[in-house]
């Protein structure tokens, strides 16, 4: 059974490895981000509000996340 929003069109990322460790990402939805794993299609999707991506991304972005050396 998949889970997915109806509607969504997933895209891996560009910096997704080999293996298909990674995620794919549907940001068509209107107000809404959904995000699911890639080797696991049908096994649930998370989905975030636009503004909640958005913050996650800026997060991403400025280091918010990194793990120490």
């Amino acid at each position: 059974m998949n889970l997915s929003p109806e509607g969504a069109h997933f895209r891996k990322s560009t910096r997704s490895n080999q293996d298909g460790a990674c995620v794919e990402v549907a940001t068509n939805l209107p107000r809404v981000v959904a995000v699911r794993d890639t080797k696991d299609r049908d096994g649930g999707t998370l989905v975030f509000t636009s503004e909640a991506w958005a913050a996650f991304l800026a997060g991403v972005k400025g280091g918010e996340f990194d793990l120490p050396v």
